[in-house]
């Protein structure tokens, strides 16, 4: 019985966010009675594209791809500023279309292990903070780069070069700080990267692995397809799922399918808020008109896809609700909840150290974070 207590304890702090959604949607379903019209809260085509591309990430995940980037990156560094760049910048641009948390979830251990190898831990920190921060900021201008850019796309109905002009601001400035950053805090101390290269990269793909990464690349494409409106979501679901259950059925065990159970709570929280008259009308006279800020504070508690989320009800301007959740990502450690990835991949390895990590992660955040929300003033200038 012990063991059963402990396996639910662990799982809601595991999965802290789903469990507050499914609080809120229950508390919900006390002032809207439950009936069949629940089911038109749901964005099913936001659930079928956002399931796909997990599928399709998850798939690459398994063949190596992307470790096999990160190595032939690595055949180009001869000093430490030229490998932290290349560990940092890797994030930032992979993440714009395989997601921030898988872009953290491949390559913050792959950045470990590479300083590692190099005897240079002491800029790990350094490199996992801006990796996570790159990693954040560069999937802000994609509608595939993380989930509440997916849903924000969908119900704003905005063009997919539409919603890329929106965030090509915020990404280039984010960019040229970063790359501003690893020059000033990374010297050019040379290194000797040959022994990562002979231990990483002796594995060559088989014809089975190169044949499976061609299929999922064409399902990745397809699911840019389906985000841009011209493949139904239904059947890039459906061409996925069996697909992937011919090439790799164990991929599908690796998908974070309770982030799909999350966005199915905050939908029927959303959906039931907005039919309780009061509760509507306030939180509409709240949001309306301060969707940067709130976007902003609000993901510092709750982080910036359940604030996508709950906001998007209560105001039709999502452009500046997409500004502000995405540069929102930035500030706490659950601001964006990828950030727990690294977080969690650093004190694993380095437990003792896990407080000076936080320092340094949230003083480079609230930096960003508030040029980029400075930024947002200039344009508007």
């Amino acid at each position: 019985m012990s063991k059963i207590i402990y396996k639910i304890r662990d799982f809601f702090k595991k999965e802290t966010v789903l469990t507050i959604a499914f609080i809120l949607a229950i508390i919900s379903m006390f002032f809207v009675k439950p009936s069949v019209s629940y089911i038109n809260y749901i964005d099913f085509r936001v659930l079928g594209i956002l399931l796909s591309l997990m599928i399709v990430m998850s798939s690459l995940q398994r063949v190596g791809i992307f470790d096999k980037i990160g190595i032939y990156l690595l055949r180009h560094t001869k000093n430490i500023r030229q490998l932290c760049m290349v560990l940092v910048i890797i994030c930032f641009f992979s993440s714009m279309f395989i997601t921030n948390d898988v872009a953290l979830i491949t390559f913050v251990p792959f950045a470990i292990f590479t300083l590692k190898k190099v005897n240079r831990e002491d800029k790990l920190i350094f490199v996992i903070v801006l990796q996570t921060i790159s990693a954040n900021l560069g999937s802000m201008l994609m509608p595939t780069g993380n989930p509440q850019n997916l849903y924000l796309y969908n119900i704003s109905s905005m063009s997919f070069f539409g919603f890329i002009k929106i965030m090509l601001p915020y990404t280039i400035l984010s960019f040229i700080f970063i790359v501003i950053s690893v020059i000033i805090f990374c010297k050019g101390d040379s290194i000797n990267i040959n022994q990562i290269l002979t231990f990483r990269s002796d594995k060559e793909f088989t014809e089975k692995e190169k044949l499976h990464t061609i299929v999922y690349i064409i399902l990745f494409v397809c699911g840019i397809l389906s985000v841009c409106r011209i493949l139904p979501y239904y059947i890039l679901l459906g061409i996925v799922l069996i697909s992937v259950i011919i090439c790799d059925v164990k991929a599908l065990v690796n998908v974070d399918y309770c982030l799909i159970f999350t966005f199915i709570c905050f939908f029927v929280f959303i959906g039931n808020m907005g039919n309780i008259e009061f509760i509507k009308n306030t939180l509409e006279n709240a949001v309306q008109g301060n969707e940067l800020l709130i976007g902003v504070l609000s993901s510092q508690f709750i982080s910036n896809v359940p604030a996508a989320l709950m906001l998007s009800g209560f105001t039709s301007n999502y452009e500046t609700l997409l500004i502000g959740v995405n540069i929102g990502g930035l500030g706490t450690i659950i601001a964006s909840m990828a950030s727990l990835i690294s977080y969690k991949a650093y004190a694993h390895n380095y437990n003792n150290k896990k407080d000076k990590y936080l320092l340094f992660f949230t003083a480079a955040n609230i930096v960003f974070l508030v040029l980029l929300y400075l930024l947002n003033f200039i344009i508007d200038i």
